[in-house]
């Protein structure tokens, strides 16, 4: 099973931030109690190279990403710390290649077809529908119906209502991120229920 299948099947990402390591290493540790196996750590942390090299130490069965990455000194990074997905917010054509050479998948942040096909045809294979909320569901919907071959990872806007009005509407990925620690003043178990609610909720459709 390639990362990408992996990260579809499961369908939930934890997008991680935290304010430094030991917060972000705490939601992290949560999120996977809580059973979810794909994790993104975004490099708006200064320590998430580290991270990212701890958690791929740790945990074999959880698939590693990185999110947030603006330029290919940060993908270089990333995947030499053993990150097995890259994100960003934008497509960029120098990661996507850098990323194609590594066989590492780049999962590039696009919000219009344009951005969408344009993507597709240097060889993406899943694009971050980004920001999610500003869409909505029903954007999916449309865009799939001319783009038929667009698999689609929605960031921003995802919750534990909504979570099944974005299924419907044809998303193979949701990132979730502030969600998973709103409201738990970064307790752990407060954190895992919040995991396995969002897990529970797509586990008919794995």
């Amino acid at each position: 099973m390639t990362i990408l299948d992996k990260i579809i099947k499961n369908k939930i990402v934890a997008v991680i931030r935290g304010n430094n390591k030991e917060e972000a290493e705490g939601i992290i540790k949560a999120a996977i109690h809580g059973g979810i196996k794909i994790v993104e750590v975004t490099y708006t942390n200064k320590d998430a190279s580290e991270i990212i090299k701890g958690l791929v130490n740790k945990y074999a069965d959880v698939v590693i990403g990185a999110g947030s990455v603006l330029n290919v000194d940060t993908a270089r990074e990333a995947i030499e710390a053993g990150a097995q997905f890259i994100v960003g917010p934008n497509f960029h054509s120098s990661i996507n290649k850098y990323c194609q050479d590594k066989k590492i998948d780049y999962v590039p942040g696009c919000f219009t077809p344009t951005e969408v096909v344009n993507a597709l045809s240097e060889g993406v294979e899943l694009i971050k529908l980004f920001p999610g909320e500003v869409l909505g569901p029903k954007y999916i919907k449309a865009i799939k119906a001319p783009i038929k071959n667009v698999r689609v990872m929605v960031t921003g806007g995802v919750n534990l209502e909504n979570i099944g009005e974005w299924l419907n509407s044809g998303a193979d990925a949701l990132g979730i991120g502030s969600i998973l620690t709103s409201g738990t003043n970064n307790e752990h178990e407060k954190i895992a229920g919040k995991a396995r609610s969002f897990m529970g909720k797509v586990a008919g459709d794995r």
